[in-house]
């Protein structure tokens, strides 16, 4: 099935936003009409220059693309084997990938009539860029934010309150990733009129994935000619790497590889406490099955009865029980591979990269740094790995600090990001 399916790989989703089995569009009646104008939309949008010579224009000028493709030389020799290149949109405006795709939305929801936007974040890092745009161009603003991410990401939260948004604390469930998205969801059902979601991750019901992939490929369209530029005409890289909760940096920096055979593609999921331990974790594809969450199938935590679960993860950002649609349909197709790190392992490429390079990454793409670390001394010194550093850790320090056991609590940013 795979093989008969790889050269289609760049075609989907089908018309009805599947991609095998997974995706579609699972809303309620008051949101389809919402949901079938943005396709509209967006459609119009694709095939329109001035709107790629816009988000050309703000890529550039305001966010700062193209973001280095770097060669890690420190951190290559150390390992040993492989030579590692780090995709750097930590250095984007704002500091991730999350304004890759918050520019795209928000331009359409502009050409929508929309006034309102409204957000769900985890790590707040979409969160920010989201209030960011919308400053930008005098757009009210409201971030869903779980109330445990509120006190683990303090700084975005401060961010986003300084740029504007309101940032509204949800205390259902654990108080996560997925429990922001149902209450921004609920919003959005109330708030018909004036109101555009603009959606942080690869998931939610189509066209989301689509049109969220469709802006983060700017990462690997840029990766291909950038790694020609330094290692030759034609050169790709042998290996992918990117951490994944709903995956939208991950699909990015694919898709414009999936139909190049010689590229391994390996997305690495959230391992928690470790995936023996029953849902003490967020890997989905390791730890899931299929099911319907948020608008769209896809592979789920969830128990017996359908229920969905509630994880672990150090990482706010990678804390979701599910996947985007496109990312099962590549896991179950072959053609990426999946695998899950630990949070203790996560914390040691943290620490490496500090060290080694003088970059201080999030804890999201630290997880996918954590298997480099594992695979790049078992290859030849040819092979060329190309990992998404995803985002800075500024957000992150004072989580990291906790689980090293230093202690902040003396320091007047210590004290205010506690109080």
């Amino acid at each position: 099935m795979a093989n008969d399916l790889f050269n289609s790989f760049m075609n989907g989703p089908d018309e009805k936003g599947r991609f095998g089995i997974f995706g579609g569009r699972f809303v309620s009646e008051t949101l389809m009409p919402l949901i079938l104008s943005l396709e509209e939309e967006y459609d119009r949008a694709k095939d329109d220059p001035t709107f790629w010579a816009e988000m050309d224009d703000l890529w550039k000028h305001y966010v700062g693309r193209p973001s280095p493709l770097y060669h890690a030389e420190r951190l290559s020799a150390h390992l040993g084997g492989a030579k590692v290149y780090m995709k750097r949109d930590e250095l984007n405006h704002t500091g991730a990938h999350k304004i890759n795709n918050v520019l795209g939305q928000i331009l359409l929801a502009r050409r929508m009539g929309k006034t309102r936007i409204i957000a769900e974040t985890g790590a707040g890092q979409h969160g920010v860029a989201t209030a960011t745009v919308c400053a930008k161009f005098g757009l009210k603003c409201v971030v869903y934010m779980g109330a445990h991410d509120v006190k683990r990401q303090a700084p975005n939260v401060f961010r986003m309150r300084l740029l504007g948004a309101e940032v509204i604390p949800v205390t259902s469930g654990r108080g996560t990733l997925k429990d922001a998205m149902n209450d921004a969801l609920r919003d959005w059902v109330t708030n018909v009129k004036d109101t555009f979601y603009c959606i942080g991750t690869a998931a939610g019901p189509h066209p989301y994935p689509a049109l969220v992939r469709d802006f983060q490929s700017i990462l690997g369209k840029e990766v291909r000619w950038q790694l020609a530029e330094q290692e030759g005409e034609g050169r790709l890289p042998d290996t992918l790497i990117a951490a994944i909760g709903g995956g939208p940096n991950a699909i990015g920096l694919f898709h414009p590889f999936l139909d190049d055979k010689s590229v391994n593609i390996i997305g690495v999921e959230a391992g928690g406490k470790g995936v023996d331990d029953r849902m003490q974790h967020f890997a989905s594809l390791t730890g899931g099955r299929p099911g319907v969450l948020h608008g769209n199938r896809t592979y789920l935590l969830q128990d017996e009865d359908g229920q969905i679960q509630e994880g672990f993860s150090i990482s706010a950002g990678l804390d979701y029980p599910g996947i985007g649609p496109e990312h099962s349909w590549l896991h179950d197709t072959g053609r990426a591979q999946y695998v899950s790190i630990t949070d203790k392992e996560a914390l040691e490429a943290f620490q490496l990269s500090c060290a080694m390079e003088g970059i201080i990454p999030a804890l999201e793409p630290s997880h996918a740094l954590a298997h480099v670390m594992k695979i790049a001394p078992e290859l030849p010194s040819d092979h060329i790995i190309v990992m998404n550093m995803c985002g800075r850790g500024d957000k992150d320090v004072f989580t990291v600090a906790k689980h090293l056991g230093f202690d902040m609590s003396d320091t007047e940013e210590g004290r205010s990001f506690e109080d």
